[in-house]
């Protein structure tokens, strides 16, 4: 059975990122990668099709992240399918994240996540960055696969606190973009993840202003 893969998969990744979660985190997880398996079929939520290569691309590529998340409050901008916000608010449940992706029908699928899941720790806005209005601004903001860099700190700056950080996941280290960032933004420091069972290059790149 898939589960069983599944589980597998988690317990020998969770081994080989050092990370020790109780069984009723892993159930979450898993939990939650067959509630996005299913919904995707309807929804598009994620190009990730091949059940085989769902928890490392989905959940242990979320919490390849976990050292860089100091903040008490996450926002995940571009939220889409709940990664990473939702992973890393299974791990963290001591921690509030906020989601917020602009399509219904994803904002539709994170709310019945939390609700199935019993994520106190979740709060979910369908909107546009240009358009959310905080209390105040988020000491971080995570994104994975939503935009581009310059975009990324032009509709979501306002959203960042003054001494903030963008935690922006990308693929192959994305020169091009980096080099088109405003000239009052500039990448921190960068990161290589590692993610069992993943092909290709992943980065972490932590941006801030100058």
């Amino acid at each position: 059975m898939i589960n069983d893969l599944w589980q597998r998969q988690l317990v020998d990744g969770l081994a080989a990122m050092n990370l020790s979660l109780s069984e009723g985190q892993q159930n979450q997880l898993l939990a939650f990668l067959g509630l996005l398996n299913k919904w995707n079929r309807a929804y598009n939520l994620t190009a990730v099709r091949n059940e085989q290569e769902m928890v490392s691309r989905q959940l242990l590529d979320s919490l390849s992240i976990l050292p860089w998340v100091q903040t008490e409050h996450l926002l995940d901008v571009g939220a889409g399918g709940g990664l990473p916000g939702i992973p890393l608010a299974i791990v963290l449940p001591e921690r509030r994240f906020t989601l917020l992706d602009s399509n219904g029908k994803k904002t539709r699928f994170l709310n019945q996540c939390v609700l199935e899941l019993g994520l106190t720790n979740v709060s979910v806005i369908h909107g546009r960055a240009e358009h959310c209005q905080p209390e105040r601004p988020f000491s971080q903001i995570s994104s994975r696969a939503f935009t581009a860099l310059d975009n990324l700190v032009n509709w979501c700056g306002e959203l960042l606190a003054k001494d903030g950080e963008f935690l922006a996941m990308k693929g192959q280290f994305p020169d091009d973009e980096v080099a088109a960032l405003p000239a009052r933004w500039q990448v921190k420091s960068r990161h290589t993840l590692a993610v069992p069972g993943a092909d290709g290059e992943r980065h972490l790149l932590v941006v801030g202003r100058t």
